[in-house]
């Protein structure tokens, strides 16, 4: 818990939150679905929005703290166990055989959402831990930093927390099925794919914060916190 919990209520903390659970529940379930190759590098669709969740958790930890953005992971955590939930049932639940459309629905459904069970918790697992680093990286250096060169905590705490995302989906995901090198430059590729994201997203990150910042009247300093994930404190 903080030792100086912070309880203002803000105008637009709501609506980063739900962008932010938006963009993590669009990446996880549509963008597996269809993988991509650009300049004969293949890779998931899903891989071209999610970096823009972890600028979500950039923003939330800049502007209103450690603890304002925990809430929205955990907020995050949550959608991903129900739409994981939902998904098996919808995939499993006994289909009408007098619908003829649904002997063009269920296999599209098994495919887009039938992923294994080691799929599914890379997913949560890579997630909840990598968003934890990320704000916590941001929350540290701002105090090291004393707020200036955004750009350093940004990039470094995507540098950070993207490695740790790819190294525990991946192995998790497919170790024993894909051979070790392809995971491991699948790993290196993602994580640095991430990471450059989020250098061209730099401006639009400078961008937001400077507008929050300047709308919400604040400006968070997490010197006196308690980086602990399993509190939904203020």
């Amino acid at each position: 818990m903080s030792d100086h919990p912070n309880k203002r209520h803000y105008r637009f903390y709501d609506l980063l939150m739900v962008g932010f659970v938006t963009v993590l529940l669009c990446s996880n379930l549509i963008g597996p679905g269809k993988t991509c190759m650009i300049f004969g590098v293949t890779f998931g669709a899903g891989n071209l929005f999610f970096p823009i969740g972890y600028i979500f958790g950039d923003v939330l930890t800049e502007v209103y703290g450690f603890a304002r953005a925990r809430k929205v992971i955990w907020a995050g955590f949550g959608a991903m166990i129900f739409a994981t939930v939902m998904g098996l049932f919808v995939v499993h639940a006994p289909t009408d055989p007098n619908e003829p459309y649904n002997k063009v629905l269920q296999p599209a459904l098994e495919l887009v959402f039938g992923n294994t069970w080691r799929i599914v918790v890379a997913s949560i697992v890579a997630f909840w831990v990598g968003d934890f680093v990320n704000c916590f990286v941001m929350a540290k250096m701002k105090v090291l930093t004393k707020g200036k060169h955004l750009w350093t905590r940004t990039i470094g705490s995507t540098f950070t927390s993207q490695f740790v995302d790819s190294i525990l989906f991946y192995p998790i995901a497919f170790l024993g099925q894909w051979e070790t090198r392809t995971i491991i430059g699948v790993v290196i590729f993602n994580w640095l794919f991430k990471v450059v994201v989020e250098v061209v997203l730099t401006p639009v990150t400078y961008f937001v914060v400077g507008r929050l910042k300047r709308a919400e009247n604040e400006d968070y300093f997490d010197d006196k916190t308690a980086f602990t994930p399993f509190s939904l404190a203020d």
